[in-house]
């Protein structure tokens, strides 16, 4: 073997699309389905640009097999989903008392509040577009995040009361979210923090048509905590919520991208930043276009693998801003040839869940920080 570097670079094949996340709107719509199967109402939950799935398509392919409801983050998201023309029921639950809410009021979008000061700017926005506001109350049963605690909750009871008989709003739910739902042991004091929160807004009068707790791993294991709606997150894009149970979820997402240039080297070659990794025998290395910029974790170099031609192979070096390395050995692996980052692992290939744990974080992070320079194609649903 020669003792300098043989190089072949991507300008060799030309029209080649550097990365994609192929995105089976079948597998949401099956997953839609196995959620919506056993339970009264189903909340899509499609928060963070549908957990880097795609906002629209998903709500649209999650409403037409079997959720009734779309959960959001944000007035904006809500506000992108009434441009595209969806009108199902949506839910938004994060927000600043003083903010403007006319929009959301007027395309009638549900609002959370979590306090009396919430509340009280949600009722502001009302009184300017004179129109009633959707509410739902939320109870912090021991997140400890967002929500009302016990002590305020009567306050926010009673002031909801006074809203609501004045015509500026309607509240439409009462509401919370599980610390732990894979863990059956924190679910029932929770329920029952949610009961006295319900039992107490009943002896204000208030009887909120929608009642719900539950999360994907709750509606799940737990069928005392679905209530009138359950809200799907992981679950809807394929990641089994509960550890070592299968449900026979389908994994939604493929990302992969192409080899853009493959190099042989000698042994003791140092590669990428810092030569953390150090070649130790004559070998080729692949360039996969893909960094932590484009949601590849920093923290799963050295740990990382990948899938070429069905092989596994494990990433050389540390991931940087825009690409990484991977060491193949002596398999032919020529420009353009895939890389399969993850997908469903039906062919071998790593698993989302996998690259989680090689990054210390949950699938969660690695879904919604796959990031825009990442073209999604969609397989339509069946």
């Amino acid at each position: 073997m020669p003792s300098t570097s043989t190089v072949t670079t991507a300008s060799t094949v030309p029209g080649l699309a550097f990365a994609e996340a192929v995105v089976d709107l079948e597998a949401v719509a099956h997953n839609t389905r196995l959620f919506a199967g056993p339970v009264g109402g189903l909340m899509a939950v499609v928060k963070a640009d549908g957990f880097g799935h795609g906002l629209v398509p998903v709500a649209r392919t999650a409403l037409a097999h079997g959720a009734s409801w779309l959960g959001v983050t944000s007035c904006a998201e809500a506000g992108e989903l009434r441009a595209a023309g969806v009108t199902a029921p949506i839910l938004s639950w994060l927000h600043l008392p003083g903010q403007d809410f006319a929009e959301a009021i007027l395309t009638d979008v549900d609002l959370a509040a979590s306090s009396a000061e919430h509340l009280l700017g949600i009722a502001r926005s009302a009184q300017r577009v004179a129109l009633a506001a959707r509410v739902q109350l939320k109870i912090d049963t021991g997140l400890s995040r967002n929500g009302s605690t016990a002590d305020e909750w009567p306050e926010l009871l009673r002031l909801a009361h006074r809203l609501e008989l004045a015509g500026t709003i309607r509240v439409r739910g009462i509401w919370s979210h599980l610390s732990a739902a894979e863990d059956p042991a924190t679910v029932p004091p929770q329920i029952r923090r949610f009961e006295d929160a319900l039992a107490a807004a009943g002896s204000l009068g208030l009887h909120p048509p929608l009642r719900h707790l539950a999360n994907s791993a709750a509606t799940l294991g737990v069928p005392g905590s679905r209530y009138d709606l359950v809200r799907v997150g992981i679950g809807l894009y394929g990641v089994e919520p509960l550890p070592d149970k299968n449900f026979g979820l389908r994994p939604a997402m493929t990302l992969r991208g192409r080899a853009v240039m493959v190099k042989r080297v000698p042994r003791g070659t140092g590669v990428s930043y810092h030569h953390d990794y150090t070649t130790t025998g004559d070998t080729t290395l692949v360039l996969v276009p893909l960094g932590f910029a484009d949601g590849v974790p920093r923290t799963a170099s050295g740990h990382g693998e990948v899938s070429i031609h069905g092989t596994r192979y494990p990433i050389a070096g540390r991931v940087a801003m825009d690409q990484f390395v991977v060491d193949v050995g002596d398999a032919p692996v020529r420009i353009g040839d895939e890389v399969v980052l993850f997908g469903p692992g039906d062919d071998g290939e790593p698993t989302v869940i996998e690259w989680a744990c090689w990054a210390g974080t949950n699938p969660h992070e690695i879904l919604t920080g796959i990031g825009h320079r990442v073209p999604r194609r969609y397989l339509p649903a069946l």
